[in-house]
C-alpha cells in the first residue's frame, strides 16, 4: 500500500510536469501581469505529490517494510531509528527522490518570492525548471524507482553500509543537495533573463539571494562531508582529493566566482556574458557530479551506484541540457546590453575578474585531475590514481598571487583608483608576516619551494582582514567571510607543516617510541551493541608533561557483515591527537596509526565563519 501510494504520487507529479511545460509555453503567447492561477495550482500539486512520495519512503524505512526493494537493500530491523530515516537518502534511489523534492520546493519558493519580476521571465524560469524536473522524474520512474515491489516479502533486510551510519552523514546529503539543486534555479533564471533581455542590476539583486543560499548550503555540505571522512574513514585529514570530494568542490569554485561577479553586475552593470556562462557552468558541474557518482565510473567510498545504464541516461540528459543552454546563449546573446561602461585596470571590478580567473584555474586543475584517469582508462585501459601531489604542485604556485589580490582587492575603489602613496602600515604588516613565516619554517622539518612566500602572504591576508574590521568600506559580511578564508588557508598550511604520523603493527602490551612520545597498547575489551560488536582498544600516549588515553574501536556489524574502524580523537584549540587501529591477518597484531594534527579545529571553525559571512549577506539582502 505504501509503495503504491508513493509510486502513484510520482506519476501524478510527472503529469503535472507535462502540463506545466505546456501551460508555460502557451502562456508566453499572451501579455499577462501575473502568473496564471492554474500554473500556481499545478506547481503546488506537483510539490505536494513529491513530498507525499518522499514521506511514504521515509515511513517505509521506519516500519521496515521489506516489500519495498529499496528498504530491503538499505535497511534492517536492528538499525537505530535515526539511521532508518537517513537510510532513505543513503542510497541511489532515495537520494534522487530527495534531489527531486528539493527541485520542486525551490521552484515553489521562487514562484512566491519573484512576484516583483517580469511575468515572461517567471514563466520562462518555470519552463526551464520543469524541463529539469521532468527529466529527473523520468529517470526515477523508469531506471531508479524507489518503490519497486518485492515478492515474496523477505523477513529481514540487507542493512545500510555501516560507515554511513553516522550522525554527520545523516544530515550531510540533504544539506549538500540544497547547495547542488539551488544551482538549477540559478541556471533556469539566467537563461530566462537572457531570453527576456533582463540581465541588469535589478535581476542581479534578485538572483543574488539564490546564489548566496546555494553557496551557503554547498559550503556546509562540503564541510560536514569532510568532517565525516576525517573521523569515520580513518584518513586522518580534512581533504584527500578523493574524486567525489572534488565533484562537490568544482561547483563551489563556480558559485564563489558567481557571488563576486553578480556584485559587479549590481554595482556597475558589467560582465553580463560572464554571469550567464558561470550560471550554466555551475549547474552543469552539479549535474556532472550526479552523473559521476551514480554511473559507477568513479571508484570512491562516496559513490551511490554502480550501474552504467543509469549513468548513460544521466549523461544523455546532461548533454541535452548543456547543449540546449549553449544554443540559447548564442542565439540570444544579442539581448545582452552593449559593453559601453568605462572601466580601468586599477579598479575593484578588475580585481574581482582576476580573482575569478584564479577560481577558474583552480577549477580546471581539479576537473582535469578528476576526469583524466577516466579518459585514460577508456583510451588504453590503464588505471591510474591522481593524488595530492598533482593538485599541490599546480595549485600552490598560483595560490600566492591569488592571496595577494585577495588582500589588496577589497581596498580598491570602483570604476577607477589611483596608485596611492607608499603605505608604511601595509609594508610593516608584510614585513612582520615574512619574519613570522621565516621563524616558523626555520623551526620545522618541512621545506618546499614556496613555503615562506605562501605562509607570509597567508599571515599578511589574516592581518589585513583583521584590520578591515576597524575600517569602513567593504560590507561586514564580506569582512567575516574573508577573515574566515584567511584563517582557513593559514590553518591548512600550519596543519600541513607541523603534522606528524606514526604507523606500526602492535599487540596488547607493546610499546613504541615516536619522537618524544611513548605509545603503549594497554588493553582491548569487547562490548556488544544493538547491531554490532565493538572491540575497544586503549592506548596511552605519554610525553614529558602529559599522558593521553585514546580508545579507538573496531565495529563488527551483523547486517551487512562488515568491519569498520572508529578513530578516537582528542581535540583541543591547539591540536588533534588522532588514533585508529585495524585488524591484521597475523594473530594478535593490529595496525596502529597515530597522528598529531595541529589546528584541526580551526579548519572547521574557519569554514563556519566563511558560511556565517554568507548568512549575514543573505539576511541583509532581503
Amino acid at each position: 500500500m505504501i509503495n503504491q501510494f508513493g509510486n502513484y504520487s510520482l506519476y501524478i507529479a510527472l503529469l503535472a510536469s507535462v502540463y506545466l511545460i505546456y501551460k508555460s509555453l502557451f502562456s508566453l503567447k499572451f501579455v499577462e501581469k501575473s502568473i496564471n492561477n492554474k500554473i500556481f495550482s499545478a506547481i503546488s500539486i506537483q510539490s505536494l505529490m513529491i513530498l507525499i512520495s518522499f514521506v511514504s519512503l521515509i515511513y517505509a524505512f521506519i516500519i521496515s517494510d521489506f516489500s519495498n526493494e529499496t528498504v530491503f537493500n538499505n535497511s534492517h530491523t536492528a538499525k537505530p531509528l535515526l539511521y532508518k530515516i537517513s537510510g532513505t537518502w543513503g542510497n541511489h534511489e532515495g537520494s534522487l527522490l530527495l534531489w527531486l523534492l528539493v527541485l520542486v520546493i525551490f521552484l515553489f519558493i521562487f514562484l512566491i518570492k519573484s512576484t516583483d519580476q517580469l511575468n515572461k521571465y517567471r514563466l520562462l524560469t518555470i519552463l526551464f525548471q520543469e524541463i529539469i524536473i521532468f527529466g529527473f522524474l523520468l529517470f526515477i520512474l523508469f531506471t531508479s524507482n524507489p518503490f519497486e515491489y518485492l515478492f515474496p516479502i523477505p523477513n529481514e533486510g540487507l542493512g545500510l553500509n555501516p560507515i554511513l551510519q553516522d550522525p554527520a552523514l545523516a544530515i550531510h546529503p540533504p544539506i549538500l543537495y540544497l547547495g547542488y539543486v539551488g544551482t538549477s534555479i540559478i541556471f533556469s533564471s539566467a537563461l530566462a533573463a537572457l531570453v527576456c533581455k533582463n540581465i541588469n542590476p535589478n535581476w542581479a539583486s534578485h538572483i543574488r539571494k539564490w546564489i548566496i543560499i546555494s553557496w551557503i548550503f554547498l559550503t556546509l555540505g562540503i564541510m560536514l562531508g569532510s568532517i565525516w571522512a576525517y573521523y569515520e574513514l580513518g584518513w586522518g585529514g580534512f581533504w584527500f582529493w578523493d574524486p567525489v570530494e572534488n565533484v562537490s568542490l568544482m561547483p563551489w569554485f563556480c558559485l564563489t566566482a558567481l557571488i563576486h561577479t553578480v556584485i559587479v553586475l549590481q554595482k556597475r552593470n558589467l560582465f553580463h556574458s560572464w554571469i550567464i556562462i558561470l550560471s550554466i557552468t555551475t549547474f552543469s558541474l552539479s549535474m556532472s557530479g550526479t552523473f559521476l557518482v551514480r554511473s559507477g565510473i568513479l571508484n570512491s567510498i562516496h559513490t551511490f551506484a554502480n550501474d552504467p545504464l543509469r549513468g548513460v541516461f544521466i549523461l544523455c540528459f546532461l548533454f541535452v541540457l548543456i547543449l540546449s543552454a549553449i544554443f540559447i546563449f548564442f542565439i540570444f546573446q544579442k539581448n545582452l546590453p552593449s559593453f559601453s561602461a568605462k572601466y580601468f585596470f586599477i579598479s575593484k571590478e578588475i580585481t574581482i575578474l582576476i580573482n575569478n580567473w584564479f577560481m577558474m584555474f583552480f577549477l580546471s586543475v581539479v576537473l582535469i585531475g578528476t576526469i583524466y584517469p577516466i579518459f585514460l582508462e577508456v583510451i588504453n585501459g590503464s588505471k591510474i590514481s591522481i593524488g595530492p601531489p598533482f593538485y599541490h604542485k599546480l595549485i600552490i604556485p598560483f595560490l600566492i598571487p591569488f592571496l595577494l589580490f585577495m588582500a589588496l582587492g577589497p581596498k580598491i575603489n570602483w570604476i577607477k583608483d589611483k596608485m596611492k602613496k607608499f603605505n608604511y602600515k601595509q609594508l610593516l604588516l608584510f614585513i612582520i608576516s615574512v619574519l613570522i613565516s621565516y621563524f616558523i619554517i626555520d623551526r620545522s622539518d618541512r621545506y618546499f619551494l614556496f613555503s615562506i612566500p605562501l605562509l607570509a602572504l597567508s599571515f599578511y591576508l589574516l592581518f589585513v582582514t583583521i584590520r578591515d574590521f576597524t575600517l569602513n568600506g567593504s560590507s561586514f559580511s564580506q569582512k567575516v567571510s574573508h577573515f574566515g578564508f584567511s584563517l582557513l588557508i593559514l590553518s591548512i598550511l600550519l596543519n600541513g607543516i607541523f603534522s606528524s604520523e606514526f604507523s606500526s603493527n602492535m599487540k596488547v602490551g607493546d610499546e613504541r617510541k615516536f619522537k618524544n612520545k611513548i605509545i603503549k597498547f594497554e588493553k582491548i575489551k569487547v562490548k556488544n551493541e544493538k547491531n554490532f560488536q565493538s572491540l575497544i582498544a586503549e592506548f596511552k600516549i605519554t610525553d614529558k608533561e602529559t599522558t593521553l588515553v585514546l580508545k579507538p574501536e573496531l565495529r563488527i556489524f551483523n547486517q551487512p557483515k562488515t568491519i569498520t574502524s572508529e578513530a578516537d580523537i582528542i581535540t583541543t584549540l591547539y591540536s588533534d591527537n588522532f588514533l585508529v587501529f585495524n585488524i591484521l591477518k597475523k594473530d594478535d597484531y593490529f595496525n596502529v596509526r597515530y597522528q598529531f594534527k595541529p589546528l584541526m579545529i580551526w579548519i572547521w571553525l574557519s569554514v563556519i565563519m566563511i558560511t556565517l559571512g554568507g548568512i549575514i549577506s543573505f539576511l541583509r539582502s532581503k
